[in-house]
């Protein structure tokens, strides 16, 4: 059985983070191992507190994990800290992991700040470099190119302006898109685009969480990068298609779709 490990925080009811990737592995067939960054109080409305945990606790969860369960993926979530980044930046080349995807998570669904702002500065300079991909949504490409985001060209620019500066592939989410859910990678000098039909649904609770950890799995299955994200963005259409609500707000997906159903 392939193996993947999420670095990422707890979300207590149950929609995005560490609670969202397990669920994810689950259904991808792959053991799911985990190490949370923080605890968070959530629901559907909004993050009402957050507990960090130390850097200290973060390294010794990550080495629990990887010095007994050799991983074939990792992929990272919230990371409030830059110490917590360095911890995970240190932990990612000793255990030698290839298929690593960081999903730079900035800001909660519910529009709650999950990242201090020199964390975004140490995850670019030690982190990306590591990844095989990271996966920024429109919002969190614009924050990391300094670049507004308007346009499919502006999306591409960002794109190749990232992945060229950081030496890792780029994943811009066009989620936060008005026309469509169309995303872009670029990958060793070329951009593909993946299309997607905008989906009805306001519950999105943990779209992002969901999706990078569907490439991980896919990656850890042996897929490459470009089919690893059509794959789990054909998954995620299926999670949000499938119209669960719950909440008052910004409901979660239903993760639990088996393939083929």
């Amino acid at each position: 059985m392939k193996v993947v490990l999420s670095i990422a925080g707890s979300d207590s009811s149950g929609g995005a983070g560490i609670q969202a990737d397990l669920k994810t592995m689950t259904v991808h067939g792959v053991y799911g191992m985990s190490a949370i960054t923080a605890l968070t109080a959530q629901n559907t409305l909004g993050v009402t507190d957050i507990l960090e945990s130390t850097p200290e606790f973060l390294d010794a969860q990550i080495k629990a994990c990887l010095s007994d369960i050799p991983a074939n993926a990792v992929k990272t979530g919230m990371l409030p800290t830059p110490e917590q980044v360095e911890i995970v930046a240190n932990n990612i080349k000793e255990y030698g992991i290839e298929n690593l995807v960081v999903d730079p998570v900035m800001v909660a669904t519910s529009g709650s700040k999950l990242m201090k702002d020199s964390t975004s500065e140490k995850m670019a300079e030690i982190l990306f470099p590591l990844a095989k991909v990271i996966t920024p949504n429109i919002p969190e490409a614009e924050a990391l190119s300094g670049q507004e985001i308007k346009s499919k060209e502006d999306m591409q620019q960002v794109a190749k302006s990232l992945g060229e500066k950081y030496g890792c592939s780029v994943l811009v989410k066009g989620g936060h898109a008005i026309e469509d859910a169309n995303d872009v990678l670029y990958e060793a000098g070329s951009l593909t685009w993946f299309y997607g039909e905008r989906i009805e649904n306001p519950n999105t609770h943990g779209t992002g969480c969901t999706l990078s950890s569907a490439i991980a799995c896919n990656l850890a299955l042996g897929h490459d990068l470009k089919d690893s994200i059509q794959r789990a963005k054909d998954y995620l259409s299926k999670a949000i298609g499938a119209n669960l609500d719950l909440g008052q707000g910004h409901g979660p997906l239903n993760h639990m779709l088996m393939e083929g159903k």
